[in-house]
């Protein structure tokens, strides 16, 4: 069978559709399918008739021979039929070019006719198999076409050269198909509304359960999930997994889930991903608009405002494209009188209109109530997509709509379908037309209302529950449905099967069977329930003298309050070993008369606490710097030394120390805002599932962590408003914001140009761009290392980058990836290679980046679940650490120090003041203590 170019056309669409044309099967009936051939039979007659009228006699109205085309002489021939071994096609038009001298042959020239004004790659392919049949009949390459097209006749010239060869590829296909005579797997795509075929592949599919059902899904997608096993949509429901989203995705936007979608449809209930919220504050204004696409023409604009019976609905008619602009000032007018508007739409399609409307119209006033209803609109699909999987086929505005049990006047309502009662209404100018039409707009308007509303309802827990022929309907959690383990719950529809899984258990066996035959492990069930052993003996009591004065005001005026004692439980530290010590204190409670103040409980007591600061100082240790999970820190020491400590108890000590350091972080803070190089980076931190930031600021001598909810520049300008050195980062361009000298990290400069050339192998431009600042930045390198990061030196390399930048400015690139380089050369030209100004500047960021990975290894021990708070107080005591490590200061002997000056405490810590002989406390053993 030869494959026509009616044949080629359909299996461009869909292979299915070339199968049904070429057995001959006979259609079912589609009227916007029939509407199209009666626009493309009727075009071509009137494009026929043009051409005849501009080519006068130079045309052939009879169609010529095709033997005879070399000797031809007339300018245009039409409707002419071709036809070779494997193909034919019947010709619109034809052409002919002249030939241009001796020895060269004239060109012809396929012309195909389309009604449509916007074209597509069918279209040109189209073009190209004409112009394959007529190269064989012809026996030379055809290398151009031409379409005419559109409501103004526009020519298009097509170079069909470059799609000879897919036009082939598709003949081939098709001659495989045609001559096997199977049909092909049956599959709805998008073509099947237009398609005359459609209701029966749809019938068939139904009754096969097919994939293809499922709006949405794409070939690729169903032949993966076909190399499964699974064929129908009832199996790929059983195949959904709830599973848990990993901390660093789940601020992310969840995929679409084609298996929870068959799911839905299966078990006939909406299914809910994560926690969508639909916030309606102020009046709804439901937004529907039709248009003509391919003439970019919006003509009706359809506003429903308000729900229930009091809504009130608004038709804006255009009868041409003049009267665009006005049904757009009536539109923006209206808004105008609704009291905080809140405009929803479905679909992209009005986020286009409001986009271009503005654009060709002017878009309302600022501040205005319109300004700010277009600039905070609601997308109704991307909220359900992806997070709500109601139980429809697909997630089409009709196919919802329909569910909840909403009917068209029109059956079959569709966009395709306006478009031709546009057309028609546009020759009649009938007002049966366009009240079809406005009708069908206010329908989609209802429409839009109710799926809203049934959103709504199903969010919103004050809301009562949604209703659907008088029932609630049903909806699921997804994270709520049982989670697949390493060990699968067992659950059989037998009762004697479940209680016997239940005896069956390890931990069961343990406590109920086993201990009654085995004595040793009864013995060892024994010993596990053992009573809690005794507080451990106090081994000294240490009676503190009454002080001389007031530590805060100095006051010698003081009045006693009362006398305590408090068992201290500590750890003592010693050079090669530790060990618990439990010591009495007994102390008197005064109140100063000048400050108010209440003094008196000694200093080895963590404030509100029975611990002491070396315990407190081992658990910091234990959980910052050697990133132990508080859990293990807290069995640990209560296994080694019996503490008894509880995990409140550990949260405390965590607390307490960041409130107890939360001025020293600020100290470092502010000396490194005081300095005059400064490095920052920053790094994401998943807080209550939401994506949270931790900046760190840093040099060669201190580090301070700072969180943010966001990533706006706003933290940077509020905390670096006062620099006045040199900032060194990457190229995010919050820091662009603060008004000092900057040096960008040359590494991240060089590994993006490296990925550039990796991606454009063989773009000469952009590899001699990248060669050129790798030349000159490796002597710059070489200085550093032999000579430091010293002015005197690097200075004779500014020549070099002077040279670099002329010859960059001089250059016009082609490449799109070469002049992305380009732009952000010039971009940052004044922040490249500022560390040829100063001393000290590093050309890397490597200091912030070798900073933020001790969070980030903190960030992988924590347990549970983030909150702001809990991030902060890691952050203080993770600065200190850092600050102490970079000031070469043991991190555990200043926590136990109590100073909050690492830098008093890094001069000092060999030479402290020891307390007076008066005030030290009098130490007795047990025994004394209790005979006193």
């Amino acid at each position: 069978m030869k494959i026509t170019s009616d044949l080629f056309d359909a299996f461009l669409k869909c292979p299915t559709k070339c199968y049904l044309r070429s057995t001959g099967q006979n259609a079912a009936g589609n009227a916007y399918a029939e509407w199209v051939r009666e626009q493309k039979d009727a075009y071509r007659k009137e494009a026929v008739q043009r051409l005849v009228a501009v080519a006068g006699d130079e045309i052939a109205v009879t169609p010529p021979d095709a033997a005879n085309l070399k000797t031809a002489t007339w300018r245009l021939a039409v409707d002419l039929p071709f036809e070779t071994e494997t193909m034919a096609s019947r010709l619109h038009a034809v052409e002919r070019v002249p030939s241009e001298g001796r020895g060269r042959p004239a060109q012809f020239i396929p012309v195909r006719f389309v009604f449509f004004n916007k074209l597509t790659r069918d279209d040109r392919l189209l073009v190209a198999f004409d112009a394959l049949v007529l190269s064989e009949v012809l026996g030379r390459e055809v290398s151009a076409g031409k379409i005419i097209h559109g409501d103004d006749h526009a020519a298009l010239k097509v170079k069909v050269a470059s799609l000879l060869g897919p036009a082939r590829k598709l003949t081939g296909k098709m001659s495989a198909l045609l001559a096997g005579g199977s049909p092909p797997d049956l599959v709805l795509n998008r073509h099947c509304g237009e398609c005359e075929f459609r209701d029966g592949c749809r019938q068939k599919a139904l009754e096969k359960d097919d994939l293809s059902l499922l709006g949405g899904m794409s070939a690729k997608e169903r032949q993966k999930i076909r190399s499964k096993g699974i064929f129908t949509v009832t199996q790929l429901s059983y195949t959904f997994r709830p599973r848990r989203r990993p901390k660093r995705q789940r601020d992310k936007r969840e995929k679409y889930h084609h298996s929870l979608k068959a799911l839905a449809v299966r078990e006939k209930k909406i299914h809910i991903v994560g926690s969508p919220e639909l916030k309606i504050d102020g009046t709804p204004v439901y937004l529907d608009v039709e248009g003509l696409p391919d003439r970019d023409f919006y003509y009706l604009i359809g506003m429903r405002i308000g729900n229930g019976e009091s809504a009130v609905q608004h038709s804006l008619w255009a009868d041409t494209i003049a009267d665009e602009e006005r049904i757009w000032r009536e539109f923006l007018g209206i808004l105008e009188t609704v009291e905080n508007p809140l405009l929803i739409h479905y679909g992209s399609f009005e986020t286009t209109f409001l986009k271009c409307m503005r654009e060709l119209h002017g878009g309302p006033v600022e501040a205005s109530a319109s300004y700010k209803a277009i600039g905070s609109t609601v997308n109704l699909l991307s909220l359900i997509y992806a997070q709500i999987y109601f139980p429809t086929l697909s997630n089409g505005l009709k196919d919802i709509a329909a569910w909840h049990g909403f009917n068209w006047s029109e059956s079959e309502p569709s966009g395709l379908k306006t478009i031709m009662w546009r057309r028609g209404w546009e020759l009649e100018k009938s007002s049966e037309s366009r009240s079809r039409l406005t009708v069908y707009n206010a329908q989609d308007c209802q429409a839009l209302a109710i799926v809203t509303q049934s959103a709504r309802g199903f969010l919103t827990s004050v809301e009562s529950p949604v209703q659907r022929d008088g029932l609630a309907l049903s909806v699921v959690h997804t994270e709520l449905l049982p989670r697949e383990t390493m060990w699968p719950q067992f659950s059989s529809p037998i009762s004697a099967f479940e209680q016997i899984n239940k005896v069956a258990r390890w931990d069961y066996q343990r406590d109920r069977v086993y201990v009654r035959s085995s004595k040793r492990i009864k013995k060892i069930a024994r010993r596990r329930h053992a009573p809690r052993q005794k507080q451990p003996h106090v081994s000294n009591v240490i009676i503190h003298p009454k002080p001389e004065c007031c530590p805060d005001c100095r006051q010698r005026t003081f009045q006693h309050v009362q006398a305590a004692k408090r068992v201290l439980h500590d750890i003592c530290i010693g050079r090669w070993s530790l060990r618990r010590r439990v010591v009495e204190h007994r102390y008197h409670v005064y109140w100063c008369l000048n400050c108010r103040a209440r003094f008196g409980v000694p200093d080895a007591f963590w404030p509100r606490s029975k611990v002491g600061r070396n315990l407190v100082a081992l658990v910091l240790y234990y959980a910052i710097e050697l990133y132990i999970p508080l859990r293990i820190v807290r069995a640990s020491l209560n296994r080694l030394f019996g503490l008894e400590l509880t995990q409140s108890m550990v949260h405390n000590i965590k607390v307490r120390a960041a409130n107890y350091y939360t001025k020293t972080r600020d100290t470092i803070l502010g000396k490194l805002v005081a300095g005059e190089l400064l490095h920052v980076d920053e790094t994401r931190v998943s807080v209550r599932g939401k994506t949270g930031w931790v900046w760190v600021f840093t040099n060669l001598h201190e580090v301070a962590f700072v969180y943010a909810d966001t990533r706006e520049a706003e933290l940077i300008q509020n905390l670096l408003g006062d620099f006045r050195g040199v900032l060194v980062s990457d190229f995010y361009t919050a820091y662009d914001s603060v008004d000092c000298r900057q040096q960008r990290c040359l590494i991240h400069l060089m590994r993006d140009l490296n990925d550039e050339v990796l991606d454009h192998p063989y773009d000469e431009e952009l590899i001699a761009i990248v060669t050129a600042f790798a030349q000159l930045l490796k002597p710059m390198v070489d200085t550093v290392d032999q000579r430091g990061l010293k002015r005197h030196f690097l200075g004779k390399h500014r020549p070099f980058v002077d040279r670099f930048y002329r010859r960059l400015d001089k250059r016009d690139y082609k490449s799109e990836a070469a002049n992305r380089c380009k732009q952000r050369f010039d971009k940052n030209r004044d922040k490249l290679f500022t560390f040829l100004e100063y001393d000290g500047v590093p050309w890397n960021n490597n200091n912030a980046e070798h900073a933020i990975k001790a969070f980030a290894a903190l960030r992988s021990v924590v347990e549970g679940t983030w909150t702001p708070k809990a991030v902060e107080e890691y952050l203080v005591i993770l600065s200190i650490c850092e600050t102490c490590k970079y000031s070469g200061v043991d991190f555990l002997d200043f926590l136990r120090s109590g100073e909050k000056d690492i830098y008093a405490f890094a001069e000092n810590r060999h030479g402290r003041t020891r307390q007076t002989q008066s005030n030290e406390p009098t130490t007795l053993s047990a025994g004394e203590g209790t005979q006193k």
